[in-house]
């Protein structure tokens, strides 16, 4: 194929429209840009200037006299040509938009076009593509900004551990949709690292150097998620006392990671839809709307699907959302990275702990390879954390369980305060219980928290002195009371001489 050369200064665009009005519009507000800018009101006069040429990026209106975006959005994939598309879709048309990121377009923008919105796109597209500068950039500055970003990927990429066929998959298929504006729905089971692929994802991205922005859908009040959100001006609910940005803002340029988008209510739903749609929100208590420019990456643990059919989750925002899906294997289907995970999570919390890290033998992994673990690999860590804080000298071993003849309680019961839990039995002989327990984690937890109410008893609640008695810092004590939920007596009960 005969190509000329882009020039070494400013990025070519080609722009597709069979309306003369807006193709004039497109090219001048390029023009302005400072990018070199060639025009087609047809598929056909399209596909002869891609046959004399090379651009970095090509605009087309999805409806065209001759046929349609689409086909010349394929024509190139089929000829792995360089050009970024960014498809121009009818108001409305949400499926045109959807398929033409899942053939591989860029970005989308919906007619009437937005002009600032319009500029965002396409400098997103612009930037990170070889080492085509971004116009008013020399080249060798944007040259050393793209040559730093494999570096900040290989690193997020490496932080998901484990060379299993599955992980791999998962890896391979970051690294590729990464590039793009298309929307990421990562599936998986709770604990098995879906911020991670977010932030992995995030680093492979030409967004790299913007904010990535992390939300827990789950955790935030219903009636403050419009402002969490959107954000909020002065005075427009009770208690704001000046403008705040909400998540859009503060990831402008950048990613925004929605976890466990499973758990918003219907009515943020058709808010956020609306909001990923038109790339515009509007802030609580403003008459007007700003234009945002993020990348959707969004994880839940749930079915999504399965909501859909129950009426729990909107149909029009699950296609939105997922248009390209990432899922991600449980602990159990990798059982083969089971090493490589316990060697980074012990490096890890020993680094945390400012303890050694304690040496993982055939006989430690063997322990931790009959665990269930249903909590893959965020139980994993919380069982490594315990045999480093309970552990001696040497290989690191998992703590023995204490006998009990007390019925283990549920993780999801109330907290336990440490002024009235009764303390368990003197064992009998052994430390071993006469049955194994149905939940292993919830009753080393129910043993793990005895222990230390016995301490900040013994001690008179001081957790400086409890912490000294159990060979532990006053870090990882706090960290357990919190974790376990043991309730303290409040201040005038407590005795003195507790500085923490």
């Amino acid at each position: 194929m005969n190509s000329l050369p882009t020039s070494p200064t400013f990025a070519s665009i080609l722009v597709v429209d069979d309306e003369p009005d807006l193709r004039t519009l497109y090219e001048l507000t390029l023009l302005r840009e400072g990018y070199r800018v060639e025009t087609a009101g047809s598929v056909q006069e399209a596909a002869q200037l891609l046959l004399s040429k090379r651009f970095d990026v090509m605009i087309s209106d999805m409806r065209l006299p001759d046929g349609t975006g689409m086909e010349l959005l394929l024509q190139l994939r089929e000829q792995t040509r360089p050009e970024r598309c960014i498809v121009m879709t009818a108001y409305g048309s949400a499926e045109n938009a959807v398929d033409a990121l899942r053939a591989g377009a860029f970005d989308y923008l919906t007619k009437p076009v937005d002009l600032r919105q319009f500029r965002q796109v396409v400098a997103s597209a612009i930037q990170g593509i070889g080492a085509v500068p971004t116009p008013g950039v020399p080249p060798s500055t944007a040259t050393d900004a793209a040559s730093c970003r494999p570096l900040q990927g290989d690193a997020a990429l490496k932080a998901l551990v484990g060379d299993s066929p599955a992980m791999q998959n998962v890896k391979q298929r970051i690294a590729k949709v990464a590039k793009g504006m298309a929307p990421v729905l990562v599936h998986g089971e709770s604990g098995t690292g879906k911020e991670l692929v977010a932030r992995a994802l995030h680093a492979c991205s030409q967004r790299a150097d913007g904010p990535l922005v992390a939300v827990n859908c789950g955790a935030i009040p219903e009636n403050l998620l419009e402002a969490e959100f959107f954000g909020a001006r002065k005075g427009s609910y009770t208690g704001a006392t000046q403008d705040r940005p909400g998540y859009f803002q503060a990831a402008q340029g950048g990613t925004l990671f929605l976890d466990e988008i499973g758990d918003l209510p219907l009515a943020m739903q058709a808010k956020l839809l609306r909001a990923i749609q038109e790339r515009k929100i509007r802030c609580l208590g403003s008459t007007q709307e700003e234009a945002v420019d993020v990348r959707i990456v969004s994880a839940t643990h749930r079915d999504l699907a399965a909501q859909v059919q129950a009426g729990q989750f909107r149909q029009d925002l699950f296609y939105r959302l997922n248009v390209i899906e990432i899922v991600l294997p449980a602990l159990r289907e990798r059982r083969g990275d089971l090493p490589d995970l316990c060697r980074a999570l012990l490096t890890k919390l020993a680094h945390e702990s400012g303890l050694h890290t304690p040496e993982l033998d055939a006989t430690s992994l063997g322990q931790l390879a009959q665990l269930e673990l249903p909590g893959n690999v965020r139980e994993l860590e919380n069982v490594l954390h315990r045999a480093i804080a309970l552990g001696d000298d040497g290989p690191l071993r998992l703590p023995q369980p204490m006998a009990s003849g007390d019925a283990v309680p549920s993780r999801q019961g109330a907290p336990l305060s440490a002024a009235s839990a009764p303390l368990p039995p003197q064992a009998a002989s052994a430390d071993t219980p006469a049955e194994l327990p149905q939940d292993l984690q919830a009753w080393l937890d129910e043993k793990e928290r005895h222990i230390l109410v016995q301490a900040l008893q013994d001690n008179g609640f001081n957790r400086t002195a409890a912490a000294t008695r159990l060979g532990i810092s006053l870090r990882q004590i706090r960290y357990r009371i919190e974790r376990l939920g043991i309730d303290l007596p409040s201040e005038g009960n407590k005795h003195h001489g507790d500085n923490a």
